[in-house]
């Protein structure tokens, strides 16, 4: 079987998410895996991007440089640290750092950004990247795209599951015995959460919920915040930092004056979370609900999943056999292999696009 790496950095910013795997059929064999810190100063720089602030060419041009040397210089530690060669590798799944993602409108775009000419010719390994914009190009939302490795690898004909992925943006794959899979973002994962904590006392995100465990929920500046139209807009949807950012937080507290204590705030941005992702899952038969990402390192969130979700056995995907820090790693892996082996990577009923397609384009070292 080929060896293949999977990269992924999402919204959360977290890091550089790391997976070395090989896939026969249905099952998925990890042989290695690692997370990769962003240096700050980049994280700084990307956020700043990624929020829909004026930036220049130069900037965006310098970015895409020192993103795609940075993937590629993660990979070669990778590889020096695991004991393998750039030979042992068939290919890299790279599916860049989203800046801007606006699937809608008269002139629908994404924007990743990480050069794959750079991680190609740095690590000598095969790249695929630019996964989405084939998908948009026929219509589609060019995202989510996890689904389809969701339904290879997760799918029971007697269970229904729900994979739910926590980022900085949550998205869900609904996995309903004879029914089309189903998959779209329900909104903030750990995005909101992450920007609060981080201006209020200094952290990159909040360990274990503690903080947020120590508030309370405010319900009037819930149900507020769950009035955006994002919320009960139809599938296919997708959205990003674009929107659920800082200031659209701050926004929504300008507009409701209060006087609450900051982890009261937090508290508040842990349930919008919850309560978007169960007001989406509550429409599937019962079943499993199969929790990767970040958000399953939350326990709070995890225990709040649980209560919002009474008649759903909530579960992180490790319980299943994928450990829920690679899963998106994986999925890009996987997304690589489909690409290479002439294989649709979209589901047309989850993006909305025309018909199914083969994804992202290739970079050769060579």
């Amino acid at each position: 079987m080929d060896t293949y790496i999977g990269v992924m950095s999402g919204t959360s910013l977290d890091g550089i998410d790391l997976v070395a795997a090989r896939f026969d059929n249905q099952r998925t064999h990890v042989l290695h895996q690692q997370i990769v810190p962003f240096p700050s100063h980049l994280k700084d720089m990307l956020i700043h991007l990624s929020q829909g602030q004026s930036v220049t060419l130069d900037e965006i041009g310098s970015i895409d440089h020192f993103l795609g040397l940075t993937y590629a210089n993660a990979i070669n530690a990778f590889l020096i640290k695991n004991n393998l060669k750039s030979e042992d590798i068939y290919a890299i799944g790279c599916h860049g750092q989203t800046v801007f993602h606006k699937p809608t409108g008269p002139m629908p775009f994404t924007l990743q950004l990480g050069d794959p000419n750079i991680i190609a010719i740095n690590t000598n390994i095969t790249t695929v990247a630019d996964f989405r914009r084939k998908d948009m190009a026929l219509g589609g939302q060019g995202a989510p795209l996890v689904p389809a490795f969701h339904q290879a690898v997760l799918a029971d004909n007697a269970v229904s599951r729900v994979v739910l992925n926590i980022g900085g943006i949550a998205n869900i794959s609904a996995l309903i015995p004879g029914q089309p899979v189903l998959g779209f973002d329900t909104g903030p994962g750990n995005m909101l959460m992450d920007t609060w904590i981080k201006s209020h006392r200094g952290q990159e995100y909040d360990e274990n919920g503690d903080w947020a465990a120590t508030g309370t929920p405010i319900p009037s500046l819930l149900l507020k915040m769950l009035s955006d139209p994002y919320f009960t807009q139809c599938p296919p949807k997708s959205t990003g930092r674009e929107r659920f950012h800082q200031g659209w937080l701050l926004s929504y507290l300008n507009d409701h004056p209060i006087n609450s204590a900051s982890e009261d705030i937090q508290a508040t941005l842990l349930a919008l979370t919850v309560q978007s992702i169960a007001n989406e899952v509550i429409k599937f038969p019962k079943g499993e609900v199969l929790v990767c990402g970040g958000g399953a390192r939350n326990q709070a969130l995890m225990r709040s999943l649980q209560e919002a979700l009474p008649f759903w056995k909530v579960l992180k995907t490790d319980e299943r056999g994928i450990n829920a820090d690679s899963m998106e790693a994986l999925a890009f892996a996987w997304l690589a292999k489909q690409t290479l082996n002439g294989k649709p990577g979209n589901l047309p009923e989850v993006t909305g696009a025309r018909r199914l397609c083969r994804l992202g384009a290739v970079y050769y070292p060579d």
